[in-house]
């Protein structure tokens, strides 16, 4: 489907949902949205974005996207999308554990809607540049009705396979992606530990074998504490939760995970869960100033 003349309805306008708004309207696609903060509506209503309520886009969107918080929010936006509206296409991205994801998937089967689940990788910097990917689950056919809207918001997107998959894609990557962003800050204060400039270190860093794409992204804003959020921390444990969770299903110890997710509930604990994950360096930096304030 190409077809731009029916509305796109986007429910959810924080980080990542307004970001998915931007990318539809640059691309030509009419899009209604809501949210509970009236200031994100509005910031979004100065580029093209028409402000609506959930009845208005269950009745007037054939395709719809989640981009909540929790998966309990989805649960509770979609509910209230079947009772105002027929048969639509909802599209998930709000990243939920992969049973979770399937529960959703019957819930909108028993009322006839349609459902794929679509968490981004990246953040909702990366995904308004266009370098977020899409990782999506759901019947082929399915997937088919919204392969012009995923293109528009990240062009590189897959089909995992079915739905449940994409999130245990998206769990798996982004505990990957936390870890590389643990490691940089624990090397760039190691560095500065040592002694050496921070910025000239990255630099090196960057030329080195140990070069991640957390170095582009997340270096300097660790380097000049601009924490802010591009993906809170806040919601950054959430998903550690959730691997952690189900990695206990699975029967695998993820041990690094571990540590990480204790850096992150420190973080939390001193009043930065909504800063930009990127701010675990500031707990790392604390270790060393507690030993260094024992001597």
């Amino acid at each position: 489907m190409t077809d731009k003349t029916d509305a796109v309805g986007v429910i959810g306008l924080g980080l990542l949902g307004g970001a998915i708004a931007r990318r539809l309207l640059a691309s030509g696609y009419k899009v209604l949205g809501h949210d509970i903060d009236g200031g994100r509506v509005l910031a979004l209503a100065s580029v093209g974005l028409q402000p609506a309520s959930a009845a208005d886009i269950a009745r007037l969107c054939p395709r719809i996207v989640i981009a909540v918080f929790t998966p309990e929010q989805v649960a509770a936006v979609a509910q209230a999308l079947y009772n105002a509206a027929p048969p639509r296409l909802l599209i998930c991205s709000t990243t939920c554990d992969p049973q979770g994801s399937v529960d959703l998937a019957a819930s909108a089967q028993a009322q006839d809607w349609s459902y794929l689940e679509a968490p981004l990788s990246g953040t909702s910097a990366q995904v308004l540049a266009g370098e977020g990917v899409g990782l999506i689950g759901g019947a082929p056919e399915v997937v088919a009705r919204a392969a012009d809207l995923f293109t528009a918001i990240c062009p590189r997107w897959f089909r995992v396979g079915a739905v449940g998959d994409a999130g245990k894609a998206k769990l798996a990557v982004n505990l990957i992606l936390g870890l590389n962003r643990l490691a940089l800050a624990e090397g760039l204060v190691f560095a500065e530990r040592l002694g050496l400039d921070g910025a000239a270190f990255l630099d090196i860093a960057r030329n080195s074998a140990a070069y991640s794409q957390v170095m582009d992204t997340k270096g300097s804003k660790m380097l000049t504490g601009d924490y802010a959020a591009e993906g809170r921390a806040e919601q950054t444990l959430k998903d550690v939760n959730m691997m952690l969770a189900e990695a206990g299903r699975a029967g695998q110890p993820l041990p690094l995970l571990s540590v990480h997710a204790a850096i992150l509930r420190d973080c939390v604990a001193h009043g930065e869960g909504g800063l930009d994950s990127s701010v675990v360096i500031e707990q790392i930096r604390r270790f060393g100033s507690a030993v260094q304030g024992a001597r």
